[in-house]
């Protein structure tokens, strides 16, 4: 589980978010890393149960985010994130392709997955996917369950004009205008902070697994 004091910080980095604050505060910030880093060893060790190529020895520091923000391209010059990130794939959270995601914010958590934003080249075996199996891809992100749970795939970045090689007409032209396929489930950041919380996260996990294989099988 996330404890009370890991949102805490987060909360109070996010109002001082500057780095004499960070520094003078930064045993606190260790402390609710090392909460974060065993919560997601939790999640690895039951997920590995669920997606097999997830391995149980994956390391959890390879798949927490760090706090630091990269300024340099950014308009925001606020050093510091006010939430923890986790990607939890083979890779850890440098994953091209397929992954899943935890996000640990006091006001705003969730669990995502799927290819955020993938290159040209994965970006077009998908779509190629879906336009051959458009069945098999309905029948996962409409099934009741899946669609009960995260409702609509994300829509940011979506085109507003057709895809090249595909017309209007086509019965999955709305998938086929994503940019970005991935799936995203907001939580109460209570539930991060029950004793079930890990059970939790590995439901949205579990619902997310058909379309995690379903976009491995499009880009292998």
């Amino acid at each position: 589980m996330i404890k009370p004091a890991t949102f805490t910080f987060l909360k109070d980095v996010a109002k001082n978010n500057n780095r004499e604050w960070f520094q003078e505060n930064k045993a606190r910030h260790d402390e609710a890393r090392s909460n974060v880093l065993e919560f997601v060893g939790e999640l690895i060790t039951g997920l590995s149960k669920i997606d097999k190529t997830v391995s149980a020895d994956l390391d959890p520091k390879t798949c927490v985010m760090r706090i630091y923000r990269d300024v340099r391209f950014s308009l925001n010059k606020t050093p510091y994130k006010n939430n923890f990130g986790a990607g939890i794939s083979q890779q850890g959270k440098n994953f091209n392709g397929p992954g899943y995601y935890l996000h640990i914010h006091p006001e705003e958590s969730f669990v995502a997955g799927g290819c955020w934003m993938p290159e040209a080249e994965m970006l077009k075996a998908i779509r190629q996917e879906i336009d051959y199996s458009g069945n098999d891809f309905r029948d996962i992100v409409t099934a009741p369950d899946f669609k009960k749970y995260f409702g609509e795939p994300d829509q940011e970045y979506k085109l507003k004009t057709m895809p090249k090689g595909y017309s209007a007409d086509h019965p999955d032209i709305e998938y086929l205008k994503l940019k970005s396929f991935t799936f995203t489930h907001s939580l109460d950041p209570k539930e991060l902070s029950r004793p079930d919380a890990a059970k939790t996260v590995l439901a949205g996990f579990e619902k997310l697994h058909p379309f995690m294989i379903f976009l491995r099988n499009a880009i292998s």
